[in-house]
């Protein structure tokens, strides 16, 4: 027979074991299958945007949709311009069969620099302070025929000025014109992340791969400006199928300006 002492032991660790299976969840510390999953319902809530406006590939010949702050702040555009679920990142998007600007044959889904507040065009002169953008990104999609797209830019007052353009494999930095001024890598893979970063200052703008001197361009100009996004560089009459689903895409996963 057991002793009395045994007895209560057994009762104790009865009614700790019975507490234990009905003693409610800790309030503010759910299951891990039952935590949320991030979600963006806009891409504004990835990257910070109040400096920008965003043009599109959408809207009327020669006149592109384009969206200014405040409206940006609540705004997206499946696929075009879009959150990615988890909230990682952006993607922009833009069809060869997609509206231009009227001084393009190129179509695009590009964010536009503007002034902090987001009211007005931003403009800035090479040869005055220091202005720096650094954007994170990769390019994920190239149109068939002319596997062509802009991923980052800086743009004068009429033109591109300097610019990183994926050509198929090959990543090239441009300087004006000349759209191969600069080889960075031949076997660029589409998905891959990286930095590009441009410094203009004293007439010059010094251009950055992942953190390293590329090159730099000489350029004395007062009217420019960043640009960033998907600036795909084909269109119906070099790239088929002329349809929605033949597009180049690139994704951003920060972006910051900076004039000093």
């Amino acid at each position: 027979m057991p002793s009395t002492r045994t007895c209560v032991l057994a009762g104790v660790l009865a009614a700790a074991s019975t507490a234990a299976l009905t003693l409610p969840a800790q309030a503010g510390t759910p299951a891990p299958t039952e935590r949320a999953t991030a979600r963006c319902a806009y891409p504004s809530e990835v990257l910070d945007l109040t400096g920008w406006k965003l043009t599109l590939p959408t809207g009327e010949d020669e006149d592109p949709t384009e969206i200014t702050q405040p409206e940006l702040a609540t705004f997206s555009a499946k696929p075009w311009f879009r959150a990615e679920a988890d909230c990682d990142a952006v993607r922009f998007r833009a069809a060869v069969n997609g509206v231009t600007t009227g001084g393009s044959s190129y179509p695009r889904a590009e964010l536009r620099e503007m002034t902090a507040d987001g009211e007005d065009e931003a403009e800035w002169s090479t040869t005055e302070g220091t202005h720096t953008l650094v954007v994170t990104e990769a390019f994920t999609a190239l149109p068939k025929d002319k596997p062509q797209v802009v991923g980052a830019q800086v743009h004068g007052g009429d033109d591109d000025v300097t610019v990183f353009r994926l050509d198929g494999s090959k990543l090239y930095i441009t300087d004006g014109d000349d759209s191969r001024h600069h080889l960075v890598t031949d076997d660029y893979e589409l998905g891959t992340e990286f930095e590009a970063k441009f410094v203009a200052e004293d007439g010059e703008i010094d251009v950055y791969y992942n953190g390293e001197l590329q090159t730099t361009i000489s350029h004395d100009g007062d009217t420019n400006y960043f640009k960033a996004g998907a600036y795909t560089q084909a269109n119906c009459d070099n790239s088929d199928p002329c349809a929605k689903k033949n597009y180049g895409e690139v994704r951003i996963s920060s972006i910051e300006v900076t004039h000093s």
